[in-house]
Parts: C-alpha cells; structure tokens; sequence
C-alpha cells in the first residue's frame, strides 16, 4: 500500500503538525505534500522526511506571510499530482482536503476543524484585521468564494476522522458530513510525573486572539500568585503589556524545557474553546490538573473533580477565583497520569492504522 500525506502548513509547531508527525512515523516513507515549509520553524522530527512544498512557498514573504496568498491556495492544493498512491492522507485545518485524487487512490481526510476564519470564527477574523480599509472591504467578498470552494472541497474525501465530537459537530453542521472520531496523540512518553512540587501556575500555546490568554493576564494582574506562559505569536505584545511582575512570557520551548514547566506547575490553565487541545492532555500526563472552561474538546479530555476543574464562566474574575480557591490535595497525579494514557501516542497510531486498512480494504473490494 504506497501512501502519501498531505498537510496544510509545515512552518510552525502545534498540535496539527504533531498528529501529521505521528503519520510520518507510520508511514515514514511516505512523501509529505504541504503548501508552506520552513524547516526552521516547524518540528525537527521533519528534517528526514520527503517534503513536497507547493509553487506559492517560492512566493515572496510566503513563509512569514502566507495568509496573503489564501485566494491561490485551492487551485495549489488541486495541482498535486497523486497519482501511483493507493492510499492519501489529509492532515486539513484549512484546504489540503481539497486535493484530488485519482479513481483509484482511496483519500482519507483528518479534519482537525473546518477552516475557523471562513466559518466559526469568520466575523473576528475581519474585525481583527490590523488595518482597515480597502482590503477589510473586499475580504468579505473573498472569504464568501473561498466557502463555497471549502464546502465542495470537504465532499472529496471517502472517509473523515477528526479529533473530538466537537469537531464531529462542527463538520456536520457546516460540510453535512460524518466523521469519526480519532483523538489526537499526545506524547505521554516524554511528559511524565516527576513528584515536584509546584510553584506556579501554568498555560501555554500559540498566543492568538482566540486562545483567551488575555483573561489570565487580567486574572493574575496585580496579585500575588506566579503564572508561566509559554509560546509565541501575534498576542505576545498586548499580553506583555498589560502583565505586572508575577506574570512571566517565556517564549517558543522545545519539549525537554516544556516538560520541565508541567513538573514545576501547581496546576494547567484552559481558558480557550479548543477542537481538542493537546497541552491540556500534556498537562495531565505529568500529572497536574487542569482548571478549564466547559466548553469545546476541554469536556472530553478533562474528568472534573477528579482530574481538574471545569469554571462555568470565560472571565478572568472566574479564573482568579479558581486559583485562589485550589486545593492540590484533593487531587491524585497517579490518577490523573492513568486517564493522560488513554490519548498516547501508541492509541493512535494503532487507530488511525485500523481505520486506514479497514478503509483500504473496502476501497479495493467495492471499487469505492
């Protein structure tokens, strides 16, 4: 069975290129197909991998501004050329499940979400715009062709798994598909408990507007109480900006540096709506709970009051008052480590190979 995977970006490292890298350890001779690459930005585990970028990562400015060319990326995803695989795999947050495979090649698409600035998250993705002014004018316009493309393009795959029920959801309401339901890994190996105790609260990730980091700046402000964040991204200015000195931005980490936080963490705060959210189940995995918003894949990851805590509000008087009322004592690292396990790197690969067989093997008996 000759495979090929196909992933929207390789130039940053998040939990979409993680579940990509799990399938490259699958299939580790598998070409990967990807509009953008910067091997610079993205997971060293890639640098032995076969990489087959589009035409637009020549483009100027494409690898730090790759959202100017979102008009072409449709026609690049279509231009690939599968043709000898039995078997693609989409790993697709915004267009790879759009590719087009030939009648024979059975494509198996892992939505992690359908695209959140065409539908979701369309009215903040305008609105936060830095600039208005003609290209706020015409974006609408842009975005509105750009669903119609999406919607065509979420009909192509023989089969969609995703990460959540939440995603399930999402892509029944807006591509009128089912999905199953493949949790992503999470790498219980490295991550471990290692019987520290804590001294500061933790959060992390990309640092974009929807993540809502902006309610724990404001929860921790001017308080007595440690909060660590780690990542990178366009909210690190206006987050700095407004936190006092018990806040402290420690930027991009590998996962050594990672691993040495969620051992030093009292605890993992979730403020977000996440499709999954794999530093929560990172957080677990060492062995420290988690305070979380009900909402999103945060209610199937997270078991409240045995291995976290769930607030009923998004507001930063929430959080604060979560922290302030926390007793570590109630909670058990063993007992949070046991269910972090059920989402292990092994789970999935040994999922996503039966569900890819299983497929394959229908493919080939039914023509279809």
């Amino acid at each position: 069975m000759r495979v090929a995977i196909v992933h929207d970006y390789l130039i940053q490292d998040g939990g979409a290129e993680r579940v990509v890298l799990a399938m490259h350890e699958l299939w580790p001779d598998a070409p990967i197909y990807t509009l953008f690459h910067d091997p610079r930005t993205t997971h060293p585990g890639f640098k032995r991998a076969h990489i087959i970028p589009s035409s637009l990562n020549a483009l100027p400015w494409a690898k730090s501004h790759y959202e100017w060319y979102l008009p072409l990326m449709p026609q690049a995803v279509e231009q690939w050329d599968f043709t000898g695989f039995d078997v693609v795999i989409s790993s697709a947050s915004t267009f790879t499940k759009g590719i087009i495979v030939p009648p024979t090649t059975l494509h198996v698409s892992y939505i992690h979400t359908p695209t959140r600035f065409l539908w979701n998250e369309r009215i903040g993705y305008v609105s936060e715009l830095p600039r208005s002014g003609f290209v706020k004018r015409i974006l609408p316009f842009a975005l509105h062709r750009l669903r119609q493309w999406d919607v065509l393009a979420a009909a192509r795959p023989d089969l969609i798994l995703t990460n959540s029920a939440t995603s399930a959801a999402r892509i029944r309401r807006f591509y009128r598909r089912d999905a199953t339901v493949l949790h992503p890994p999470v790498d219980t190996e490295t991550i471990t408990p290692k019987g520290l105790p804590g001294v500061f609260w933790l959060a992390g990730g990309r640092l974009k507007p929807y993540k809502r980091f902006d309610l724990l700046v404001e929860a921790f402000r001017g308080t007595d109480l440690p909060l660590v964040i780690f990542g990178d991204g366009p909210e690190r200015a206006r987050l700095q900006a407004r936190a006092t000195s018990n806040i402290r931005f420690v930027g991009n980490i590998d996962d050594i540096a990672k691993s040495e936080l969620f051992a030093r963490a009292i605890g993992y705060l979730f403020p977000q709506i996440e499709d999954f959210g794999i530093t929560a189940v990172e957080a677990m995995a060492a062995g420290k709970p988690v305070i979380a918003f009900r909402a999103g894949g945060a209610e199937e990851t997270i078991k409240h009051l045995e291995t976290g805590l769930f607030i009923d509000m998004q507001t930063p008087e929430a959080f604060r008052a979560a922290v302030h009322q926390f007793d570590p004592t109630r909670f058990s690292a063993n007992t949070i480590r046991s269910h972090a396990e059920t989402f292990s790197k092994a789970r999935f690969h040994e999922a996503l190979r039966t569900q890819v067989e299983a497929a394959w093997k229908q493919f080939v008996c039914t023509g279809s």
